[in-house]
């Protein structure tokens, strides 16, 4: 049975191989990535589906805002599940919790690079989008959105850049 929770601090690992499985090293090269470095999730927002011990599926939004306007956004993504569990149901029950915890949590809107005829199903859409860029290269009618609040992307204009917390400083070790 499948169990979906917030993420701990002893999935990092499994996470990330999951990610690694899932984009390969190019996953560091996308424009998403230049909002996520040195950045922790959205509060609340790093989700991760269990299936016993093993982690199976994992998604995360993150806090940005659009820089010409300041509006406000959450940016989801990765969204990815174990190869041998895709056909499941568990991307799509991922994306679910993660937009019902956004709304519950008073975010606006959240914000995507995928593909929509998939995300389409959720509510997204180029819709609002088109005075939006990512911080690179990326495909305009890839670029969806999803506003949980009416009229949250209204206005909204520019380039998004990181508006969420910074990961911490490890602590610098003296030497004896």
């Amino acid at each position: 049975m499948i169990a979906y929770m917030n993420e701990q601090a002893g999935d990092v690992f499994a996470r990330e191989m999951l990610l690694d499985r899932a984009f390969g090293p190019a996953r560091f090269r996308k424009s998403s990535e230049k909002i996520r470095s040195g950045r922790l999730p959205a509060e609340g927002l790093a989700l991760v589906a269990r299936d016993g011990d093993r982690l199976v599926g994992s998604v995360r939004l993150w806090d940005a805002a659009a820089d010409g306007s300041g509006t406000p956004l959450l940016l989801l993504g990765p969204l990815a599940v174990e190869d041998d569990c895709r056909g499941a149901g568990i991307g799509a029950a991922l994306m679910r919790l993660a937009v019902e915890r956004a709304r519950a949590l008073g975010h606006g809107a959240v914000v995507l690079v995928g593909d929509e005829p998939y995300y389409r199903r959720f509510g997204f859409s180029t819709e609002g989008m088109e005075r939006l860029a990512m911080p690179g290269p990326f495909e305009p009618a890839r670029f969806l959105g999803l506003e949980l609040v009416a009229d949250a992307l209204d206005g909204a204009e520019g380039v998004l850049r990181p508006a969420g917390r910074m990961v911490p400083a490890e602590p610098a070790t003296v030497a004896a």
